[in-house]
């Protein structure tokens, strides 16, 4: 599998805390990739995909053992680990380090998005939240709806 998350311990429910109204299940993460999607295993040991960048939530694996044999397939790899994408951002300099991913801004569920050109290095944990809570927000709209995107400063506890 690819380095990213290798040897990392993530806390599966900060993670997951904005993702709730999608998969409310107990879930915990077992891989990531560069790009911030999560790799989960249910109670049953079952494997789900939380791509955080299209919002999708899907079954992948019937267990642990088979995603870890459907994932050295070379398609498969690309497909879920976006291997390609995460090297041709470590040549532009987005290396993500432990605690980290590439986001875009804005978002690629955005036609706006300019693929590389709108990645940066940012917060695992910050960009996995926004990004769940946007998602929520979203929903219910159909496909090529116009939104506008607010950003709120956190709140400061003084």
């Amino acid at each position: 599998m690819a380095d990213v998350g290798r040897n990392e311990t993530l806390d599966s429910e900060r993670l997951l805390r904005d993702w709730r109204w999608l998969c409310p299940q107990s879930l915990k993460v077992i891989h990531r990739n560069a790009f911030g999607d999560l790799f989960l295993t249910d109670e049953a040991g079952k494997v789900h995909l939380l791509d955080v960048g299209s919002g999708d939530f899907s079954l992948i694996a019937e267990s642990v053992p088979e995603f870890t044999e459907l994932v050295k397939n070379p398609e498969t790899r690309e497909e879920w680990l976006a291997e390609r994408e995460a090297n041709a951002a470590a040549e532009r300099g987005l290396v993500p380090g432990p605690g980290q991913c590439i986001g875009f801004y804005p978002p690629v569920v955005s036609a706006e998005c300019d693929g590389l050109n709108s990645a940066y290095v940012t917060d695992l944990y910050d960009n996995v939240g926004w990004l769940g809570d946007m998602h929520r927000q979203i929903a219910t709209l159909p496909d090529g709806a116009k939104v506008k995107i607010v950003v709120q400063p956190p709140k400061c506890n003084s």
